[in-house]
């Protein structure tokens, strides 16, 4: 079974996070989307919260046959670690432009000298979602600004309750 691991902060989902996972589940047989528990960072929205926003967004935008392929999960670490824990063989990763190739390909080369028996794939986020970021997402809810068209409606939910806080 090939098993793929699609790692990220997810602060908050974004269309273009659903769309890349909706295209890796027509490759792998098992997608892991993992939602990164890092002690040492600050994100927006708590682990939790985060994990749940993902999993209600998933259900609500991805075809319901998809599910059974289709995990959601925290870790903290080295994503190869992760990775062998999980027996996925591959990191699914998303790209908008060629500054996001440049970072990216970093890591992947990095990961490939850690872990060579697991390999990065590379989806192109879909035109209509290239430039929707996290960031830029957070900023605008920040602000008051209407992120509806960038992100499900369970992310711009949490959106606007941290935004109250």
């Amino acid at each position: 079974m090939d098993v793929a691991v699609y790692p990220g902060s997810f602060d908050p989902v974004t269309l273009g996070h659903i769309d890349v996972v909706e295209r890796a589940v027509a490759v792998f047989d098992l997608v892991i989307v993992a939602v990164l528990a890092n002690p040492r960072k600050q994100p927006l929205l708590p682990t939790e919260e985060r994990v749940d926003v993902l999993r209600r967004s998933l259900d609500e935008t991805l075809d319901p046959g998809i599910a059974t392929r289709l995990e959601v999960a925290t870790f903290d670490g080295l994503t190869v670690d992760f990775c062998h824990a999980r027996g996925a063989s591959f990191i699914v990763r998303g790209l908008r432009a060629i500054s996001d190739f440049e970072a990216e390909i970093q890591l992947a080369h990095n990961n490939r000298i850690l872990a060579p028996d697991v390999d990065s794939v590379f989806f192109m986020t879909s035109l209509e979602h290239s430039y929707v970021s996290s960031s830029l997402v957070k900023e605008i809810a920040a602000f008051g600004g209407d992120v509806s068209a960038m992100v499900p409606p369970p992310a711009a939910d949490a959106l606007r309750r941290a935004a109250a806080r």
